[in-house]
């Protein structure tokens, strides 16, 4: 009896230490798909895009003129946001907001253009949601794709 006994707690004890696949995020690993992933949408779509340092790509279809905003500048925008399969998440709507209080891939691509201007921005998870799904139209983890409008803005 003592033999199944102490079996048994061995089995549990194993079954218990043992961590479930997936269950762990990983940022590097993350990243690094995210980044397989732009590079074929970028290929795939003819996109001529710059790298930014953080990560995210941009191309500046518009630069528009005057001053640059900041990342403490409130903007005007137009945008439009989807996916890298094409669902759009965000049909054309127009924001104004600080610009500190969006995502970092917003705070990172929009002073690349001033007022008038209109960029297209490729954000890798890290930078938009994460590991987290905002909304049931945005997975978790997921590389984000926006055209945005500059319209104005203010310090």
């Amino acid at each position: 009896m003592k033999k199944y006994f102490l079996l048994t707690c061995l089995l549990i004890i194993a079954i218990s230490s043992c961590k479930k696949s997936g269950t762990t995020f990983n940022a590097t690993q993350q990243a690094t798909i995210d980044e397989g992933l732009i590079k074929s949408y970028i290929s795939a779509n003819n996109i001529v895009a710059t790298r930014d340092p953080s990560g995210v790509y941009y191309q500046i279809i518009t630069p528009g003129t005057g001053n640059y905003p900041t990342a403490s500048s409130t903007v005007g925008v137009n945008y439009a946001g989807k996916l890298l399969n094409g669902s759009v998440f965000a049909p054309t709507s127009n924001l104004s907001s600080s610009l500190s209080v969006l995502i970092r891939g917003w705070q990172i691509g929009i002073p690349h253009i001033n007022t008038g201007g209109r960029i297209l921005l490729i954000v890798p998870s890290a930078l938009g949601y994460g590991n987290s799904s905002p909304d049931p139209s945005i997975p978790a983890n997921s590389v984000l794709v926006f055209t945005i409008d500059l319209l104005g803005f203010s310090n």
